[in-house]
């Protein structure tokens, strides 16, 4: 499994957190094992392979800093959505750019532009065109206003 793979499966698990009712241990817990994979790769070839431990680390530390992070991501994403109410903004989205702003904040291994550009090809996979450019223009926004290279 390659990172950009990792990067997905975790915002697929940053987007459950939305709307269940499960704490992000357990649910980390129950969807990282290689059963709930091979369950899950008769659905999605994104799950043909379970992640080793590095791989389960990196998603762990991805999900849980969205998580614990939310409110201040979700802030970002309210402030540069100029003319959006954040309850408009589909739920995969804002996953998305949770995901892409938690690497951007706290991950300095991973560079400013490698996170936004995989945010876009992962939002291109479910989103419509606009809501792309959408996620592609908030994301720039913030890393020029609030990020220091």
């Amino acid at each position: 499994m390659v990172r950009n793979t990792a990067r997905e499966i975790a915002i697929h698990l940053s987007y459950e957190l939305s709307f269940t009712d499960k704490t992000v241990d357990a649910l980390l817990d129950e969807r990282l094992t290689a059963e709930t994979f091979a369950t899950l790769a008769e659905e999605d070839e994104l799950y043909a392979e379970a992640p080793n431990a590095k791989q389960t680390e990196y998603i762990r530390r991805l999900v849980c800093g969205v998580e614990e992070h939310a409110a201040e991501l979700d802030g970002y994403i309210s402030k540069y959505a100029k003319g959006w109410s954040f309850s408009r903004i589909p739920l995969v989205a804002s996953a998305v750019m949770r995901v892409a702003m938690y690497e951007i904040l706290y991950m300095q291994d991973i560079p400013n532009g490698v996170a936004i550009n995989e945010a876009v090809e992962i939002a291109k996979k479910y989103e419509t065109p606009e809501t792309v450019k959408f996620i592609n223009g908030i994301l720039g926004s913030f890393v020029r206003e609030e990020v220091s290279e």
